[in-house]
């Protein structure tokens, strides 16, 4: 029987402890970790995304604010609210969500947010800290991802890890993530020759490719743990539903383990974003 990896599940005592141990912090310190979400325009999957950010602040017991910006905000202006939230000492963490409008410098807003406020662990700094295995706010994603696979198979010294996609988001952190968990790891993307091949060679397989069921059955070696991080939106019998970059139904009658779309990294994501916010306000405190 395949294990089902129920991301809800472990988001949830994942949160669950994240409460417990901001009481503790405000105890201790007389301060409540606040985060901060910005959403320009009104892309109906962010709106979804900040709504659920929002709630689970609020189950872990932070402070948490909204600032809601027309879809033509210019890049003059998004900067000079990030700017004043970078001088704000109650928040603890800033979160800009993506994909922003097409007129705006993504790369610019986030090398803009202060390192020690970046709860995505998009910074640069944050991204070299990643790379030397120092860093501290780590890419939510990714870190969830962690979680579930330490979750389902403890150690993972020694494991063949294929990560899917190579984007500054998920595939690059991801594989610098299960470098320092001691596996042997491969990277494949695009320009990969032979793609199928290498998965079937991965115990453990991180699919992140942003291609609705690419991953099929026949790419999976027996028994493996599949990690799938897409979530692709797609018409099927008239319907539109959720589908992952793994075809679940097949992959599930093969690997050993794997995690459902929707229910599986999403939660996890949102759980990860609330752990480095405490992070963030953590290292603030102490600085």
């Amino acid at each position: 029987m395949t294990l089902l990896i129920d991301g809800k599940k472990i988001s949830a005592a994942v949160v669950e402890q994240l409460a417990i141990d901001t009481k503790a912090f405000i105890a201790e310190f007389g301060v409540t970790p606040g985060l901060a979400v910005v959403l320009v325009g009104d892309d109906p999957a962010s709106q979804v995304y900040v709504r659920n950010k929002v709630k689970q602040a609020t189950a872990a017991g932070f402070h948490s604010t909204e600032h809601r910006l027309p879809a033509d905000t210019g890049q003059a202006e998004l900067n000079a609210l990030v700017e004043q939230l970078n001088n704000d000492p109650s928040v603890h963490g800033i979160l800009v969500q993506l994909p922003l409008p097409e007129q705006l410098n993504e790369p610019e807003i986030i090398r803009l947010i202060a390192a020690e406020k970046d709860v995505d662990g998009f910074h640069p700094l944050n991204v070299g800290a990643l790379a030397s295995g120092i860093a501290e706010l780590i890419p939510c994603t990714p870190m969830g991802c962690m979680i579930m696979l330490e979750k389902t198979l403890g150690d993972l010294s020694g494991k063949h890890a294929v990560v899917v996609g190579r984007s500054n988001i998920v595939g690059k952190p991801m594989a610098a993530l299960l470098l320092q968990a001691n596996c042997t790891v491969t990277v494949v993307h695009s320009r990969s020759a032979d793609i199928e091949a290498i998965c079937r060679q991965a115990d453990i397989l991180v699919a992140a490719v942003g291609r609705p069921e690419m991953i099929r059955g026949s790419w999976i070696k027996p028994g493996a743990t599949v990690i799938d991080v897409g979530i692709n939106a797609v018409e099927k019998d008239g319907k539109r539903r959720l589908v992952g970059d793994v075809a679940f139904s097949e992959a599930s009658e093969v690997a050993g383990a794997i995690s459902p779309v929707p229910g599986g990294v999403g939660p996890m994501t949102i759980a990860c974003l609330m752990k480095n916010t405490l992070t963030a306000a953590r290292q603030q405190i102490s600085a």
